[in-house]
């Protein structure tokens, strides 16, 4: 390891673990920089560098990150291996079921060689009811441009409502198939009339209609 390499690393060790030697950065006071983890909370040493303060920052956000597919996994194994035994692991664990439910849905719908480092446990949270087709595009996609998981969110709500309005689309057109040459004349003779093509549409089908009902009405009377 680099000086420079050393001095942006940051050791974390339990509250009552011995501090070793050597490795890690140094603080200003040319202490080694110790980053003390307890149950409830971080203790930072005095006259910490920025550099390392900011290294002890990507080091914590991607232990979060990765807990979630650590805790999945392991869920997934006990569930696998003992599956008369595994709830009593996870309340001798303390651990919430309905918590490591979602993180184990997640890492089945996930194997271990289409995870992405780059992207968060959120990142394929958000993809995980997707077919994995659809999962792999959204993940390129993420991981190209960068996306937050918010990001990611707001792009699957506009394709959704695009999506959405194609097929509206599609289902009114099965519903009334015109040919281009039939719609053009319409066009010319709402034009003429000086009217909307639609509104003269809906006129035009509406007399037509009254005159269908009312030829048949007059046949109605004759036979009676």
């Amino acid at each position: 390891m680099s000086k420079t390499d050393a001095t942006k690393s940051v050791l974390f060790r339990r509250r009552g673990e011995s501090i070793p030697r050597q490795g890690g950065g140094v603080n200003e006071t040319g202490q080694p920089a110790q980053v003390l983890t307890t149950k409830v909370g971080l203790q930072l040493p005095a006259g910490l560098t920025f550099e390392n303060w900011e290294s002890a920052g990507r080091q914590l956000s991607g232990i979060v990150n990765s807990t979630s597919w650590w805790l999945g996994d392991w869920l997934v194994y006990g569930k696998d291996h003992y599956s008369d035994r595994y709830e009593r692991g996870v309340r001798a664990a303390g651990l919430q079921y309905q918590t490591l439910r979602n993180y184990a849905w997640v890492s089945r719908r996930f194997p271990m060689d289409r995870r992405r480092a780059a992207l968060s446990f959120q990142h394929h949270a958000e993809l995980a009811s997707r077919p994995v087709e659809e999962q792999e595009r959204w993940l390129d996609q993420a991981e190209q441009q960068g996306w937050s998981t918010k990001q990611l969110r707001r792009a699957m709500r506009v394709a959704r409502g695009e999506e959405a309005r194609e097929t509206l689309q599609a289902e009114l057109t099965r519903r009334l198939a015109v040919p281009d040459n039939r719609f053009q004349w319409w066009h010319k003779a709402a034009t003429q009339s000086g009217v909307e093509l639609e509104q003269w549409v809906l006129a035009t089908l509406d007399n037509a209609a009254g005159q269908v009902l009312e030829q048949l009405q007059e046949q109605a009377g004759v036979s009676a």
